[in-house]
């Protein structure tokens, strides 16, 4: 093995602890494990092959995330997927969010993510370490379509979504024609 070969061997044992010690650390000792008191949304994601079960909760005020948290039970990966989302999120525009839930995907199927979300990625980069086991790609990216879903899913009484569990659907509304 030659010295780059050995360099870029190293790098990548480098990010390989990394990512341990991010994801035990995030799915031992979750941050925002709770519900947001007042939400204006909230969505729940489920992977039925694994058992993962995220609720996010998210209170938006003038295009900004104010606060987010979820609650659920699951794998690691996906405990600490939610909770590593959470404190990135906070302060974000909902654009910012929305963008960061695709770089976030990119980089756990093996993407580059956008150059202009690099500087957001910081600790969710070693997400990208998923890549390596293809399965566990949902788990790392079921909190975010949760939140994406919370996001753009239609409000109900009280300014909050309700999760089919609750009687409702979560799907964008339909968008409608003035004659």
């Amino acid at each position: 093995m030659n010295a780059e070969s050995q360099r870029a061997q190293g790098l990548r044992d480098d990010l390989r602890t990394l990512y341990q010690e991010i994801i035990l650390d995030h799915g031992k000792h979750p941050r925002n494990f709770r519900v947001v008191e007042h939400h204006t949304c909230k969505a729940q994601g489920n992977n039925p092959m694994c058992g993962d079960r995220v609720t996010v909760t998210a209170k938006v005020d003038r295009g900004t995330i104010a606060d987010i948290a979820f609650e659920g039970k699951g794998c690691a990966i996906s405990i600490a997927s939610a909770s590593m989302m959470t404190d990135a999120l906070k302060g974000q525009s909902l654009d910012t969010a929305r963008k960061l839930a695709d770089a976030v995907r990119d980089v756990c199927t093996g993407k580059d993510a956008p150059a202009e979300m690099e500087p957001y990625l910081g600790k969710l980069a070693a997400l990208s370490g998923v890549r390596q086991f293809p399965v566990r790609v949902k788990c790392a990216t079921l909190p975010w379509h949760a939140l994406l879903s919370c996001l753009d899913g239609p409000p109900a009484e009280g300014g909050q979504i309700k999760t089919p569990a609750e009687g409702g659907q979560i799907k964008k509304p339909e968008a409608t024609t003035e004659k």
